[in-house]
């Protein structure tokens, strides 16, 4: 069985302009620990995360307590925001295929997520993996797993920061789910 272990960020600076640069906070620099103590029984393998600051940086604890590289892919990154974004938020969850002007669809995300995600698995089998991520890109791995998870699924995790799930796989299949951490947070 090879188990991913999803880390959606901790709590980013919102005033921050810079999406790719965006850092966390000084509650999220905080609330990494608890991503630590999270993980400390996993046995973990190999780390993976989005390029995105706030992202690797919710993982750096970690990979530097058991002196680990963090491999970084640039598909695992969010979402593309794009003109008025925030008012879509219904309409790109209705149709996958739909983004904003200069934007990205959800289904522009899942497929690049998706693709290296199973690279990945390929790369990896039997093994215990972090992936450090974002919520509407973890959103939408979690949707191509399971349709029901939705826009409501969405806003369910959509303050959870930090937020860890594991999922279980075998080959490439999703055999279990599993909540390890939910961490509410305004952002």
């Amino acid at each position: 069985m090879t188990n991913i272990f999803f880390v959606r960020h901790a709590q980013p600076d919102k005033f921050w302009l810079d999406d790719r640069t965006r850092p966390l906070t000084e509650q999220g620099m905080k609330d990494r620990l608890p991503v630590t103590k999270a993980l400390e029984s996993c046995k973990i393998h190999i780390i993976y995360s989005s390029p995105y600051k706030r992202s690797y940086d919710t993982v750096l604890h970690y990979a530097e307590k058991y002196g680990m590289t963090i491999n970084t892919d640039e598909r695992l990154r969010e979402r593309r925001q794009g003109t008025d974004s925030g008012k879509f938020l219904e309409k790109r969850w209705d149709d996958f295929n739909f983004c904003e002007e200069n934007g990205e669809s959800l289904m522009s995300v899942q497929n690049r997520i998706i693709e290296a995600v199973n690279e990945i698995l390929e790369r990896h089998p039997n093994k215990n993996i972090v992936i450090g991520t974002h919520g509407t890109a973890l959103s939408t791995i979690l949707n191509f797993y399971d349709k029901t998870f939705v826009c409501d699924g969405f806003k369910r995790i959509w303050h959870c920061m930090p937020y860890i799930i594991k999922l279980s796989f075998e080959h490439k299949y999703l055999k279990v789910k599993e909540e390890l951490l939910k961490t509410d947070k305004v952002y």
